[in-house]
């Protein structure tokens, strides 16, 4: 029978259906509502997907527990969720299960809590409690736990003051409200060639309808101030607007120039958020009263009421591209967003990808172009080191053309870059009499050596040990020595090449959250005139006092099996020598090479970017890799490897025949255990304009992996490991 008393509710878990519940007597429900719902013994939140349905026999089903009074999910959004499952080969719920990570937010905002100074003063006033009461001497109430952090001390020292009437609890207001952005707060002066590209986004705004403009501008010609001005326009029709950002690192000077602009500090949204603010800004953007969003990729899942525009920066970063779980491309899906809603989207980049711009050569996407630098600043000279011919000391790694230039660099009083992609101290770690390598228990692959903390680390899982006193092969003491350079090991050398300057070390190993924002201030202060860090310092930063950027190993990237490593190097050397002669002094980058002849080191050295990039995509297109062709990636796993290959070995007799598609494998992965699961890996290759997602259901819909094994899709990978 169908009945308007049953929903069909669709809960965050790996699958492929909403199930159907009763409504109870009383309760109205729509689609989109928020619920919880029994499972089992459990109780679940999940979404009302549709109302009524096909109820075989309604006495058996359970009834719906709860409704929430939270805005209901919009359509817009709910159809955005059900793309995504079907693009990516995913259960629906699994993708649900991304836009309910905040549960918290559903049942209302709760009163917060606070301490604030009586004036009265305790019994015994230790250093600590004095700590605390000379922050709270300003008589504004803050939490325990604010209050704690500020004073430098734990929260039993802040509910012991409360307990002595030192401080009293007040109540706050549930959350603090969002203030509504200045359109006009501190509009910045543009060129002439920032105001053309402004109005051309303006103009793809105001039309209300959806388009891609891909914002194309060389490092520090102001892409930002330009799409600030579309952020104005749709802000302007009182939609809400989403600032999509690859690392969370870069948010900090992001939601600082945000706020100049536009007079209101804008809502944050990446997993370093505390859960009291992500519930505020998950009901601000549920409200609509969260106007300006600054995210990481997930941000794209927070229940948009009224989105006006998508803004990508940095859009070819590979960063945007979901690694575990539900394996999305944040920029691709924004775009499929914009198509849904009916809203325009804009990419910027200095270093488009390939495939953006091959989407802008077919005409699917306009190309805003910015070719020359804000103001004063020119883009820098670069030169190659050809490090063939350098007679370099072991444990060395800096040529003495570019020593030379960092001592003159520092001795002007303008800062110095010197940029190696390899966190840690060393990649490797061997011992001399036996030739052990230490590697990682759970995966393939070497331990790399952090000195500042004196462990080995895995990259993969995560795993740690401490650097061992022998070898734990042949049991050899002081035998083993590390193998290449990290940054660690760089900012070693370059402390003893340079004694006087003052180093700040950027890697995701050693800095990250509030501390990462006070180094980078402190950079752009002046403070330090030395920066040593990985792909952490080519990514949107301005550094106006830095004029040598210094590239230790540039051929690192191109060493690998990865299709898009020629134009991942591309991207970074480039992000990298940008860097450089952004204020007001004249820039200067130099490259350390092995392979200075390779057309991508010329075509750095030449500033050919469009040479690079033909030459780039007539490898692509010979080969039919993308944006020429599609491919997918399959990785079976398991616990037994000879089980896996069994598994993933059978999945061939199952291989559906069709023209223009090439199955290559099964193989084992370049990584071939991760966390103690043993990998095998499938891709898939195929023309522009076959069906690959119809292909992969055809051959794997039946397949159902038993025990430990698992099959994973990846449907337009960035990872070939």
């Amino acid at each position: 029978m169908t009945t308007d008393s049953t929903v069909q509710v669709l809960l965050p878990l790996a699958l492929d259906d909403a199930y159907t519940y009763l409504v109870p007597e009383g309760m109205v429900l729509g689609e989109g509502d928020y619920v919880r719902v029994p499972l089992g013994p459990r109780q679940v939140i999940g979404v009302v997907w549709a109302v009524g349905g096909d109820a075989p026999d309604t006495a058996k089903l359970r009834a719906v527990t709860e409704k929430f009074e939270a805005p209901a999910m919009p359509e817009l959004h709910r159809q955005f969720i059900g793309w995504v499952a079907q693009y990516y080969l995913e259960q629906p719920g699994s993708v649900l299960r991304m836009a309910l990570r905040v549960p918290e937010a559903l049942g209302g905002p709760r009163q917060q809590i606070a301490c604030r100074a009586t004036g009265r003063e305790p019994g015994k006033l230790t250093s600590q409690r004095a700590r605390v009461l000379d922050v709270a001497g300003d008589g504004l109430a803050r939490s325990t736990a604010e209050l704690a952090r500020e004073a430098g001390v734990g929260a039993s020292v802040v509910k012991g003051l409360v307990k002595l009437g030192a401080l009293e609890a007040v109540a706050l207001p549930a959350m603090a409200a969002f203030a509504e952005p200045e359109l006009n707060h501190n509009r910045v002066e543009l060129s002439d060639g920032q105001q053309l590209a402004a109005g051309d986004l303006r103009k793809a705004v105001t039309a209300r309808r959806f388009s891609v403009s891909l914002l194309d501008g060389v490092t520090g010609s102001g892409k930002t101030e330009v799409y600030f001005e579309a952020m104005a326009a749709a802000l302007a029709q009182g939609r809400q607007v989403l600032l999509l950002l690859p690392e969370i690192a870069l948010t900090g000077s992001f939601l600082r120039r945000v706020e100049e602009r536009f007079g209101v500090a804008p809502a944050e949204w990446h997993s370093a958020v505390r859960p009291r603010e992500r519930e505020r800004v998950w009901r601000g953007v549920a409200s609509g009263e969260a106007r300006i969003v600054v995210g990481a990729r997930s941000a794209l899942f927070l229940p948009w009421l009224r989105p006006g525009l998508i803004v990508v920066d940095e859009e070819h970063e590979p960063a945007f591209k979901q690694a575990e779980g539900v394996n999305y491309h944040a920029r691709d899906m924004a775009v499929l967003y914009g198509s849904l809603g009916g809203f325009p989207v804009i990419l910027a980049s200095a270093t488009p990808s390939l495939e953006t711009l091959w989407n802008a050569d077919m005409g699917r996407y306009s190309h805003v172009r910015l070719a020359a630098r804000y103001g004063k600043a020119e883009l820098p000279d670069v030169e190659l080191l050809d490090m063939r011919a350098e007679n370099m000391p072991s444990g060395e790694w800096m040529a003495p053309a570019l020593t030379d230039a960092v001592v003159e660099t520092l001795g002007k009083g303008d800062q110095a870059l010197l940029f190696l992609n390899r966190r840690g101290y060393a990649p490797l770690t061997l011992c001399r009499t036996c030739g052990f390598r230490v590697a990682c228990p759970q995966c393939a692959s070497w331990l790399v050596e952090h000195r500042f903390r004196g462990r080995l680390a895995c990259h993969h899982c995560g795993h740690e040990e401490p650097v061992p006193d022998s070898c734990p092969s042949c049991g050899s003491e002081n035998t083993l020595v590390p193998c290449g350079p990290g940054v660690e090991r760089l900012a070693e050398e370059a402390a003893q090449r340079f004694p006087d300057a003052r180093i700040a070390i950027l890697s995701s190993d050693l800095s990250r959250g509030a501390v990462l924002k006070e180094i980078l201030r402190d950079i752009a202060r002046g403070d330090y005139n030395l920066i040593i860090g990985t792909q952490l310092v080519a990514k949107g930063h301005h550094f106006p006092q830095l004029t040598l950027a210094g590239v230790i190993d540039a051929d690192l990237a191109l060493e690998t099996t990865d299709p898009r490593a020629g134009e991942r190097t591309w991207q970074m050397l480039a992000q990298v020598s940008g860097r450089a002669g952004r204020g007001d002094k004249t820039g200067r980058a130099l490259v350390q090479t092995y392979m200075p002849d390779h057309p991508l080191m010329r075509a750095l050295a030449d500033g050919d970017r469009d040479g690079f990039l033909a030459h780039e995509s007539d490898i692509r297109k010979r080969a039919m890799l993308p944006p020429f062709g599609r491919m997918a990636g399959i990785v079976i796993s398991g616990a037994d490897r000879d089980e896996t290959g069994r598994f993933a070995q059978s999945l061939l007799g199952f291989v559906p025949d069709a023209r223009d598609v090439q199955v290559l494998g099964p193989a084992p992965a370049p990584l071939s255990m991760v966390r103690g699961r043993h990998r095998f890996r499938y891709l898939v290759m195929c023309a522009r304009d076959v069906d690959i997602q119809a292909y992969l259901r055809q051959w794997l819909s039946g397949i159902k992996p038993r025990g430990s094994l698992r099959l994973a899709i990846d449907v337009d990978p960035y990872s070939f490991l």
